[in-house]
């Protein structure tokens, strides 16, 4: 039977609880959702003693379902203010699954401010350890020493500096199930510093003993359908397969829609689009002895993951993704992979978002901070951070903290969290997203690339965007969206997979409910924590710039947009 874990940090105890019946049809995002409304109070404050840190599983996570170990990391946000999801690869749910864990909650807050490293053995024991010898260390070093302690194999989730200090950009990295480096981020929202505020360090997950063992409705039902999502993804391999998320440079780039100059709806310049796309990735990789194809969590078949060696054959990244390269990337205009990939490994170190640190260096460069394309500048903006100096610290608290104290007017953020890499004026689904999902401008949370939306009627914009939040809610219960997007060509899998697993009856209406439900009770809470629909909207500067790239505007207003949702 799968089992929470419970763990006070107040008290020092850990303890293990049935897993509730009535979550059962949840996992990852909603899971979170449903606790977050069931034991936070969404008033709380985001680093005080009642709000919680969840680890949450999905819903198949017991089964080997294709990309079905992620791990969502979640609570109430320190950027935004309002409940939040991060999901992330890697080693951790894996092995929480191992030992039958389908939940961690952390909660409380220590009483002697002593940090600690929650640690469960191979028999499943888990116990708060002390972290003395590892405070002050970035995730590297301190994974290359809990490693050398408890052992090659082991799963670790950790926060840097950027957690242990507070800012409201940390992020939370696990292991790559690959390299065994901290390279897998979930990294929106402020994770790292609500784990901070815990005074949790990390978490260490040993290879269970006894493997947990899953009592399927219907194992060859499950088996059937499992074997077609594998065929389905495997016998027409994608870009992502071939070269990663970074495939996604040119195809967006010459959308309009990758972010320039601090999304200035400018083309970017096609030759120098050249040095930063999946060919010029891919010529990298193979003159420096990188690689390509490879997973980030057991099971995974599409394989989008990849190691980024430098100049001289070292390693220096992994998992170097198209978000990373367009919003540190382009929008800064920075057309240099090494240069990228040096503030990607910098990042992962510190424990930051590439996503929000990229934005808030091209609004420091807006602002007149550094040059624009500066690569030196750059990355000394992220040292900067790393060193906790006074400005340092105020780049760490994001970008819309940023914007604001350096009177940038086009500060590209929503709930306090920066936009990612795709600009909103050129596809409007996308910007439905970013002005209204719960989790501020994400772009997880629902994005359709479609260009020429805004000549689409209005109707079908704000359907087709309320649509594709439900379906990415759905998605973030169950698995990593690329085999979600496997299951798309085949209205089989999906109920083939839920009633081979957990019996009864599904189809794809009652699948899809699940992430309407969840996007529900995220709305929820943040209505309880005080959102309105004035915190649904981009910033003025999408209605009233003209997208050169395109001759666009963003013209849905908030109260269409919330028509939408009702």
């Amino acid at each position: 039977m799968s089992k929470t874990l419970r763990v006070n940090v107040q008290t020092g105890t850990t303890n293990y609880e049935d897993f509730k019946k009535e979550y059962r049809e949840f996992g990852g995002r909603g899971l979170i959702a449903k606790v977050m409304n069931d034991e936070v109070n969404p008033k709380c404050d985001p680093l005080g003693k009642e709000n919680k840190l969840l680890l949450t599983t999905g819903i198949l996570g017991e089964t080997p379902l294709p990309m079905g170990h992620r791990l969502s990391v979640g609570g109430k946000s320190p950027l935004t203010g309002g409940i939040k999801e991060a999901n992330v690869g890697g080693t951790i749910a894996t092995l929480l699954l191992q030992h039958g864990i389908k939940m961690v909650i952390i909660e409380d807050l220590p009483s002697d401010d002593k940090w600690k490293i929650l640690v469960i053995d191979k028999s499943g024991k888990a116990e708060l350890v002390p972290a003395d010898e590892y405070v002050g260390l970035n995730n590297y070093a301190l994974t290359e020493k809990l490693q050398a302690k408890y052992g090659k194999k082991v799963g670790i989730l950790s926060i840097g500096l950027a957690g242990e200090r507070g800012y409201r950009n940390s992020s939370v990295q696990v292991t790559d199930a690959s390299t065994g480096h901290p390279s897998r981020a979930a990294a929106r929202g402020g994770m790292g510093a609500l784990l901070g505020a815990k005074r949790i360090k990390a978490v260490v997950v040993d290879e269970a003993t006894n493997k947990a063992t899953f009592d399927y409705a219907n194992k060859a039902k499950y088996d059937a359908a499992r074997k077609k999502l594998v065929d389905g993804i495997t016998s027409r391999p994608s870009g992502f397969s071939t070269v990663g998320t970074i495939s996604n440079v040119d195809m967006v780039g010459g959308m309009g829609l990758i972010p320039v100059k601090n999304f200035s709806g400018e083309l970017y310049d096609s030759k120098k689009l050249k040095k930063i796309n999946g060919d010029a990735f891919m010529a990298k990789l193979k003159k420096t002895g990188g690689k390509n194809g490879q997973p980030c969590q057991a099971g995974c078949v599409v394989r989008c993951s990849n190691t980024y060696n430098d100049s001289k054959g070292n390693y220096l990244t992994s998992g170097l993704e198209y978000e990373t390269v367009a919003l540190c990337g382009t929008n800064c205009m920075i057309d240099d992979l090494d240069t990228i990939a040096k503030m990607d490994r910098m990042c992962d170190d510190l424990g930051l978002d590439t996503i929000e640190t990229g934005a808030t260096i091209a609004v420091c460069m807006e602002a007149g901070k550094i040059p624009w394309g500066d690569k030196k500048g750059a990355l000394k903006l992220i040292q900067e951070m790393i060193d906790g100096t006074e400005f340092g610290k105020l780049l760490g608290q994001g970008t819309a903290v940023v914007g604001k104290e350096l009177g940038v007017k086009r500060t590209p953020a929503v709930k306090g969290q920066s936009l990612s890499g795709y600009d909103p004026r050129n596809s409007h689904i996308v910007g439905i997203t970013y002005s209204t999902s719960p989790m501020g401008a994400d772009h997880t949370a629902g994005v359709a690339m479609m260009p020429n939306s805004d000549q689409m009627p209005r109707q079908f914009r704000l359907s087709m965007g309320a649509n594709m939040q439900a379906n990415m809610a759905t998605c973030d219960n169950l698995m990593c969206m690329f085999g979600f997007m496997g299951t798309m060509g085949d209205a089989t899998i999906l109920p083939g997979l839920m009633e081979g697993a957990l019996g009864g009856e599904w189809n794809t209406a009652k699948i899809n409910a699940i992430g309407s439900e969840t996007l529900k009770l995220e709305r929820a809470f943040n209505k309880a924590a005080g959102f309105t629909i004035d915190d649904d909207v981009l910033p003025s500067f999408f209605y009233d710039e003209v997208a050169p790239s395109t001759g666009a505007i963003f013209d849905l207003s908030k109260e269409d947009m919330a028509k939408a949702f009702v």
